[in-house]
């Protein structure tokens, strides 16, 4: 996207915008401004040049006055329709801007840009449509709004109408052709319209933080009531039979979500066919679908902005910045208790769940269960320091499958880590949250995101530790990959059949292919020495045609036919690679129809309780669950919730903080204490 996208009646925005309003002075909407191609400074404006404002604010007579006296173009700026989790008000910044050198699109005293787009633009183009559509679905699904401080609170019971508050003074109410008088009028005439249903009053988001007050307050109608607190716009809209609005944005969301609502100001979305209006746009005459009206209102005028990678992306990227961080603010909005969490992954515990509250670190399992409980916090607990017979609830965390440029021994930050609430995916005697997420197959638009980040991760060779390697030639013939694993990891404990030692995996591989060529890649730990599952030299012999070790994991996949494997995580990324995969045990991966299945495959991955087999998930279902829906991803550059997509991005250039001296000396002293433990064993 160019600056030039976004442009006057008569040309392209000026490059150059002087401001007269202190809320330029944030550096966030400068960057944001400066990425659409604007350099924003104070002073007078030449010929050249043009005078921005924000919207309609109090502040920007200021800037109409300037613009006016030096005959230059005046630009407005707004927040775009999906923006942040908390209003601007309490500090959060927002995903996108409308930048408008016609208007403002919600003062309907002259045509706006988004106005000109949607009276004019054509709207009819098959991939435009196709991306709304998915859009809308998708939206709905995440359950995303404007704002998003909403949580489970239940709505109240369906069959009522719907009436939404505004701010008081606010500008999208005055420049929309409507008054504080308005609210009244709309309230009456929707107890007129439906004299036996209950009335609910949404409030705003704003009006909920105590920042603005509402309309509505004081004495009600018994039949009326306000919802204040964090209820999800989606399922107030789901359970309403009319939905009745002055020019709040919820309207356009009404619209999205199968409604014809009653408009009694004079917003963006309406005069187009899609609401019942009290006060008519004269100049508003084309009829629209949703899906037109939503392209034109969050694909094409909006500039929308990445702010891990600093850039400007598309709509669809955006929404995927939104998704990881509405995931970390439902997660951690009551805070956390954790338990079992070594010192050195405290700090960076801290910073990827402490975002809402402080993370409070309590060693025993039992006794930070009872402070959780106390506090209204929930319990976070290190899956693999759970004790065995554990009956309560619990977030267990574990490292996600794209970690880091290094080993967790070496004590290196991962970028990515689950937190389930159900289980644990490597243990396959529970149902994990990682199960139940295959089997309820990707959101609108979720595949195709899969198939394009799989795509991703194989251009860039990223896998989950990205360590340095080599690889020599390899002999001739039908080779097959043997990943060693750490044997008393808690995968083989678990998840491992008959088979559970590496030596074991080879003499059954050799068994079952007795010309093939043997490639058995010791895991690292191993081979460092750290952990337990070293194969004696004398026993290798006759089993493995090749000990690759200190070899390029990813090298050996592509030089390798098919991989047999206990229940190691090079399986799953063989299936990325498409290449064919035989477990012995029970991985999170197996069991889906896309490996072959030699050990104790769960029941319940292949038939429902009724006993009807269950549909089997293809490879961008399994890759949406366990890279995309599952992980929580969180970017070292801006220190955010971020997209997989980014981890990819960080772990293939390796732009990433190195661990510090401390943890470096950290990391040198567990190894050696480790080494020592697992000698005198």
């Amino acid at each position: 996207m160019a600056a030039a996208a976004h442009d006057t009646a008569a040309g392209a925005l000026p490059r150059r915008l002087f401001f007269y309003n202190g809320g330029f002075l944030n550096p966030r909407l400068r960057r944001i401004l400066s990425l659409a191609g604007h350099e924003v400074r104070l002073g007078l404006p030449g010929p050249q040049d043009g005078v921005v404002v924000w919207g309609r604010s109090p502040h920007a007579g200021r800037g109409e006055a300037v613009a006016a006296w030096r005959g230059v173009p005046l630009v407005r700026v707004e927040d775009a329709f999906l923006r942040s989790i908390r209003p601007g008000r309490a500090g959060d910044a927002p995903l996108g801007l409308l930048i408008d050198g016609q208007g403002v699109h919600f003062d309907s005293s002259a045509p706006s840009r988004l106005e000109r787009i949607l009276a004019t633009a054509p709207l009819d183009e098959t991939n435009l449509l196709a991306r709304a559509r998915d859009g809308i679905e998708r939206i709905r699904a995440l359950d995303l709004s404007k704002y998003n401080m909403h949580d489970e609170t239940p709505p109240p019971p369906p069959g009522y109408v719907l009436l939404v508050d505004q701010t008081q003074g606010d500008a999208a109410i005055t420049h929309a052709g409507a008054t504080a008088a308005s609210f009244a009028e709309m309230l009456w005439r929707a107890m007129e319209d439906h004299p036996q249903a209950r009335i609910v009053i949404k409030s705003h988001p704003e009006t909920m933080l105590g920042l603005r007050r509402g309309h509505f307050a004081g004495p009600l109608p018994d039949r009326v009531q306000i919802c204040a607190g964090p209820v999800s716009p989606r399922a107030l809209l789901e359970g309403a039979i009319a939905v009745y609005t002055v020019s709040s944005q919820l309207g356009f969301e009404a619209i999205l979500a199968g409604h014809r609502p009653h408009v009694f100001g004079q917003p963006f979305y309406a005069g187009w066919g899609l609401t019942q209006d009290e006060n008519p746009v004269a100049r508003r005459k084309r009829k629209l679908t949703r899906t037109q009206l939503f392209a034109a209102a969050m694909i094409l005028a909006p500039i929308w902005v990445d702010p891990c990678r600093d850039r400007l992306c598309s709509f669809e990227e955006a929404v995927d910045q939104l998704e990881a961080d509405v995931r970390a603010f439902r997660q951690d909005r009551r805070g956390h208790v954790a338990a079992g969490i070594r010192l050195w992954k405290r700090g960076w515990m801290q910073r990827q769940f402490g975002r809402e509250k402080p993370v409070v670190f309590i060693d025993d399992p039992a006794r930070a269960a009872a402070a959780a409980t106390r506090s209204k916090k929930s319990l976070m607990v290190w899956a693999g320091r759970l004790p065995p017979d554990w009956s309560g609830s619990a977030l267990r965390i574990e490292d996600g499958f794209l970690r880091s440029r290094g080993l967790g021994a070496d004590l290196v930050p991962p970028l990515s880590l689950v937190a389930d609430d159900l289980g644990i995916y490597y243990d396959p005697g529970h149902e994990s949250r990682l199960e139940r997420l295959i089997l309820s197959g990707p959101p609108p638009g979720g595949a195709a995101r899969a198939a394009r980040l799989r795509a991703q991760i194989l251009a860039a060779g990223v896998s989950k530790y990205n360590l340095p390697g080599s690889l020599s030639d390899l002999p001739e013939g039908h080779r097959i990959l043997v990943p060693g694993q750490v044997e008393d990891d808690a995968s083989i404990r678990l998840g491992a059949g008959e088979v559970r030692t590496n030596l074991a995996l080879l003499q059954a591989v050799r068994s079952a292919h007795p010309r093939a060529v043997l490639v058995y890649k010791p895991h690292p730990d191993v081979e460092a020495g750290l952990r337990p599952g070293a194969i004696a030299a004398d026993s290798l012999r006759g089993l493995a045609d090749v000990v690759a070790t200190r070899a390029d994991p990813l090298a050996l996949l592509a030089a390798c036919d098919e991989v047999w494997t206990m229940t190691s995580l090079l399986g799953f990324e063989a299936l990325l690679r498409g290449k064919p995969v035989t477990c012995l045990g029970a991985p999170f991966y197996a069991g889906w129809g896309l490996t072959r299945d030699l050990g104790p495959v769960p029941l319940r991955r292949r038939q429902a309780a009724d006993g009807h087999p269950l549909p089997r998930p293809d490879l961008d279902t399994l890759t949406h669950a366990a890279l995309i829906g599952y992980p929580r991803c969180f970017d070292p550059v801006s220190g955010r919730p971020c997209p997989p997509e980014v981890v990819v991005e960080r772990l293939a250039r390796g732009d990433m903080p190195a661990p510090g001296l401390r943890l470096r000396l950290l990391a040198k002293a567990q190894g050696l204490l480790a080494s020592r433990a697992y000698l005198w064993r």
